[in-house]
């Protein structure tokens, strides 16, 4: 376990999944010092490698020695997206978790906007998701998205222009007491509005991927997702909330 600046537990712990980044990783952690460090806070970065077939491990651990702050996390077997930002929410310190994706294409510089915006806040937001207002992804990936993003808006209602965004702070224990599936974290702000709590866009920026390439393509997308939005509608319906007053 690394030993933080001032030896408290961290304000905020990091969490970018990671499956063939080795590109990536050095440049992405840089950026996650560059932003955090002026803030004053205490945190910890977790990079989750998801069995990675090339040396994003190798890369990760050489670069422990000169980043007390990173923590590395190990699947022994691929396992998704979803399931190693999970793995990382559940080893994390912090109370509050922003989270990255692994390819560089999210800004660690607006981890600090989402920060802002939670501390002047209301209490009852437990999730600050990243608005891509402006993609930098091809123009078929971006067409797919729009199409996407309105069936789930119509269908969930979960009033959330881009819930695909890898850029998100949300509530640890808030998290962690969300139904678990494979790509459910798509899904964030769905499940948070249906455990009683509410979410707000923040808009980020996006960047065009500069190395490795994506692990998911047009079609595989569609039709995960029409799997997931049956269940994710099914879990709405199924929800019941009540106000509990202890005496």
């Amino acid at each position: 376990m690394p030993v933080l600046a001032t030896g408290a537990p961290p304000a905020l712990s990091v969490v970018v999944p990671a499956h063939n980044e080795r590109d990536n990783v050095a440049a992405l952690l840089a950026e996650i010092e560059a932003a955090l460090g002026p803030l004053g806070i205490e945190w910890e970065a977790l990079f989750v490698d998801d069995c990675s077939g090339d040396d994003t491990l190798a890369q990760l651990r050489a670069l422990q020695a000169a980043h007390p702050r990173l923590r590395v996390l190990h699947h022994r077997r691929q396992s998704g997206q979803s399931l190693a930002i999970r793995t990382g929410v559940k080893a994390a310190r912090g109370p509050w978790i922003a989270t990255l994706d692994g390819d560089g294409q999210n800004d660690p510089a607006d981890i600090p906007r989402l920060l802002a915006a939670r501390d002047a806040g209301d209490p009852t937001v437990k999730l600050y998701a990243g608005w891509r207002v402006q993609r930098r992804d091809s123009g078929s990936k971006r067409w797919a998205s729009r199409i996407a993003n309105a069936i789930r808006a119509r269908l969930l209602q979960d009033e959330t222009p881009d819930t695909g965004c890898g850029l998100k702070l949300f509530e640890r224990a808030t998290f962690l007491d969300l139904p678990w599936f494979d790509h459910m974290h798509r899904y964030l702000p769905a499940l948070v509005k249906r455990a009683g709590w509410r979410s707000v866009s923040v808009p980020v920026g996006h960047r065009p991927r500069t190395a490795g390439r994506s692990k998911y393509g047009n079609l595989q997308r569609a039709w995960v997702g029409l799997k997931d939005l049956r269940g994710v509608a099914w879990l709405i319906a199924r929800s019941r909330l009540t106000q509990v007053d202890e005496l």
